[in-house]
């Protein structure tokens, strides 16, 4: 079974994926894998230095500031960059996916609703947090701007447009509450498999 975990930037994806690792689920991060891809793959390498320009990279490390500032303020960049990382961490997903034994694998994405993804999965979870706690942890976690974070949310679409799409929803405030609302979901699950 796959299961799509989704929220916005700072919502606390991660966070949760954390938890489902925790109770013995396979997670795969797909920001985290795309990062690797994009410096490891020869072909997505040269695709990016090809849209974006040598500055793209720096001592053979991405230059993630410089990606950042030029896609997250030109929608036609961003969807050039996605038409190559993206179908690089499918394909990627899909050979790590073929490795695993558990009832049940989680994909934590960012963009499932956005991409047109949700019929992919057979459940998605959304986590979701308040605007403000979400800028506080993205400002506290990479030290990215106001201006910079709501830039990015530009691109992706609200909660209340991912909530009626979801399967689960956890609201991702408290830790605690957090990590029992993941325990009820994984309980669920096993019986869906």
């Amino acid at each position: 079974m796959r299961v799509g975990l989704t929220g916005g930037i700072g919502s606390g994806k991660t966070t949760v994926a954390g938890f489902f690792v925790e109770l013995g689920v396979p997670v795969y991060n797909s920001d985290k894998r795309a990062k690797r891809l994009m410096t490891t793959s020869k072909e997505v390498k040269e695709a990016i230095i090809s849209l974006l320009g040598k500055k793209a990279y720096k001592d053979k490390k991405l230059n993630k500031k410089y990606i950042s500032k030029r896609i997250f303020t030109d929608s036609a960049l961003l969807k050039k960059m996605n038409q190559i990382v993206h179908p690089a961490v499918a394909k990627d997903f899909l050979m790590w996916e073929g490795k695993q034994k558990a009832p049940y694998v989680v994909q934590e994405t960012a963009l499932i609703f956005e991409n047109d993804k949700q019929d992919f999965y057979d459940f998605i979870v959304l986590v979701t947090a308040p605007i403000e706690l979400r800028l506080e942890r993205v400002i506290k976690r990479d030290g990215s701007s106001k201006k910079e974070i709501l830039d990015r949310l530009q691109n992706q679409l609200q909660d209340d447009r991912k909530i009626p799409l979801s399967d689960y929803v956890l609201e991702n405030i408290h830790l605690d509450d957090t990590r029992r609302s993941v325990k009820e979901v994984h309980s669920a699950l096993l019986d869906n498999s």
